[in-house]
């Protein structure tokens, strides 16, 4: 079965390494957490609010060899009066037997206060 898993971080400066190093710590870290494995992917999809300009995430990720051939997207959130600055957040659609609340949605930092019920404080 297709599942999404989410996740988000905030990205200290708006620098190319900056966000490619938090796409990569964020979706390593929901790959760990889950036990997945790239082979079972269907589809990574970035968002990132307007003020992250920098980079495409989707390129740091690429710079996981295991990351090569799945397909990658990044969009740019709608501007939100009050949205939370500087985050990048990610969707991952997964081919995985895992039930849903077992799930490890990943939020990390100054993003866990986006879902707090979902960070791993909270698990």
């Amino acid at each position: 079965m297709i599942r999404g898993v989410r996740g988000a971080i905030c990205v200290e400066t708006n620098t190319k390494n900056d966000i490619w190093q938090s796409a990569k710590k964020l979706v390593t870290k929901i790959f760990a957490l889950n036990n997945f494995h790239s082979d079972k992917v269907s589809a990574i999809i970035f968002s990132m609010t307007k003020d992250l300009t920098a980079a495409f995430p989707t390129t740091g990720l690429r710079q996981i060899q295991e990351f090569n051939l799945v397909p990658l997207l990044d969009t740019v959130e709608p501007d939100v009066e009050g949205a939370m600055p500087m985050c990048l957040r990610v969707l991952i659609l997964i081919d995985t037997n895992i039930e849903p609340e077992k799930i490890c949605n990943v939020y990390l930092g100054e993003a866990q206060k986006l879902r707090p019920d979902l960070s791993q404080d909270a698990k």
